[in-house]
């Protein structure tokens, strides 16, 4: 026996499920214990309260690194950004990422290809309705981006960083 979905109802089914994924996935989870965050469990910047944050940070860099905000694409100079030396987090200072891992991704956001060893912790974010993987200064905690599985070689990966999250240093 063979049934007809009505329009109607396909719509209501189709926005049940998204309504219920959204529901069940909502927030991100915290930063996982990796080695990475335990290595600077306990140092003084995750002491820093969120007025002490706001104090520091410029508005859009507090929402990015302390509110998981994203900025908007194409405005941050640290996407056209050409020379030699390494990206620092915003919030306290530590180097996350070398100039020559860096690449044009098209995105409109400072793209790499790979991460300085021991500075980067993960979470998952479940905010859209797919679940992506967060990452964060494993200092500060502060909010740098996503990490997706579309990069060039030689590891695959698009490290996609908010510009306001990070300072470049030249060589």
């Amino acid at each position: 026996m063979t049934q007809r979905l009505s329009r109607r109802t396909l719509l209501l089914s189709g926005s049940a499920a998204l309504a219920m994924a959204a529901c069940s996935s909502a927030g991100a989870d915290k930063a996982r214990p990796d080695d990475a965050a335990d290595a600077y469990a306990g140092n003084e910047w995750r002491a820093l309260t969120e007025d002490q944050w706001r104090e520091r940070l410029e508005p859009a860099a507090f929402n990015v690194l302390r509110k998981a905000d994203t900025e908007r694409a194409f405005t941050s100079p640290l996407n056209a950004e050409k020379r030699d030396g390494t990206y620092h987090c915003a919030g306290c200072d530590l180097p996350l990422f070398s100039s020559e891992t860096k690449f044009d991704s098209g995105t409109g956001w400072p793209s790499f290809y790979d991460v300085l060893p021991g500075v980067i912790a993960t979470s998952l974010d479940r905010k859209l309705i797919y679940t992506r993987t967060e990452y964060h200064c494993a200092r500060c905690l502060g909010h740098q981006g996503h990490v997706f599985e579309d990069g060039p070689a030689p590891t695959g990966q698009r490290w996609c960083n908010n510009g306001v999250a990070l300072t470049f240093k030249p060589a």
